[in-house]
């Protein structure tokens, strides 16, 4: 393997397909992302058969729209990078079977990429040097997880969610509020015109000293304080107008970011590390990014949050394949996709 020269890295873990061409000085010469959202929208979530048949779709011209971007050829490569895990198994396979079949029509070695992992290496190619040992957070539409990161490749899961994942509760309370998917997004511009105090809702499991965390029992809640309590249906309810949407949207934004930097407190004490990372498409949100750079602060922490063309799903993050690539671990064409998540 020549390492001075770039590799291709693919990605197809969810709702993106996504490649890009990255350096081993870690410089990003492509990234190109074609997302799914609108074949997504009407359902207020990923559909993983219509996400897999947009993969097959959509990957070979991604793959070269990224590589000319780059200007480069199979030739100018060292290596094929692929994420083989956590994530959709339909749409990890047709990422997967794409970097196999370029890595044995050009002789290249293949590097499997971990995703979550991946996501926390985002902020390692925005900040461009070395910010390893960390506590890390994933945020995103399938994860809420914390690590111990003594380096880019070993990471121990410390805490997740028991339940729904941050992203897909926003999902969830954007169809209620009848706001547009993505949820992150919408519910975010609805909350800039609500109070973030005018709904009392919970923050479940916030104050127990592990990092355990759950997002249904406040999805619930927002939803009978839309609609009611069958619990309570003598109890009146006001309308859902725009002004209630707004509150509503404020309200849920100020739980799950109470709940999320407070159990990131609770991380960096149990680890110890001076540096938090954060990646996922959560991390986009602004809410959630004041509330970690008053902790960090407060703490004095570095915080290094993904910038927000990497927070979502892209191939540049799988530039942690150079971190792989380093220690000699390649992986074998025949390996496999992982769906579940990987807590070695």
């Amino acid at each position: 393997m020549d390492s001075s020269k770039p590799i291709l890295a693919i990605e197809s873990s969810c709702d993106e397909t996504a490649a890009a061409v990255i350096a081993a000085d870690r410089s990003v010469l492509s990234s190109v992302v074609s997302t799914q959202a609108a074949l997504h929208e009407r359902f207020g979530g990923v559909v993983p058969e219509i996400a897999s048949r947009a993969h097959v779709e959509r990957i070979l011209p991604v793959l070269k729209e990224a590589m000319d971007e780059a200007g480069v050829t199979g030739a100018d490569l060292s290596a094929i990078a692929v994420v083989t895990h956590p994530g959709l198994v339909g749409s990890l396979l047709v990422g997967v079977t794409a970097a196999k079949t370029l890595a044995a029509v050009w002789g290249l070695p293949l590097v499997a990429v971990d995703h979550l992992r991946a996501h926390l290496y985002a902020c390692r190619l925005a900040f461009g040097e070395d910010i390893f040992p960390a506590c890390g957070l994933v945020v995103s539409g399938g994860h809420t997880n914390w690590y111990d990161c003594p380096d880019p490749v070993r990471s121990k899961l410390i805490g997740s969610t028991i339940d729904d994942a941050a992203g897909e509760a926003f999902d969830k309370v954007a169809r209620l509020l009848g706001l547009p998917y993505p949820g992150g997004p919408s519910v975010q511009q609805a909350a800039m015109k609500g109070d973030p105090e005018a709904v009392p809702l919970p923050r479940p499991m916030m104050n127990r000293p592990d990092l355990a965390v759950s997002f249904s029992g406040l999805k619930t809640a927002v939803r009978y304080a839309a609609l009611g309590n069958p619990n309570s249906p003598e109890a009146p309810v006001p309308p859902l107008d725009e002004g209630r949407i707004a509150d509503l949207a404020a309200s849920f934004q100020a739980a799950a970011v109470d709940v999320i930097v407070g159990k990131c407190e609770v991380a960096l004490k149990q680890t110890g590390r001076p540096t938090l990372l954060v990646g996922g498409g959560v991390a986009a949100n602004r809410a959630l990014r004041e509330g970690l750079t008053e902790l960090c602060n407060r703490r004095q922490v570095r915080l290094c949050i993904a910038p927000m063309e990497y927070c979502v799903d892209n191939a540049a993050m799988a530039g942690l394949a150079w971190e792989i690539v380093e220690r000699g671990e390649f992986a074998p064409l025949d390996c496999d996709v992982t769906p579940g998540l990987v807590r070695a």
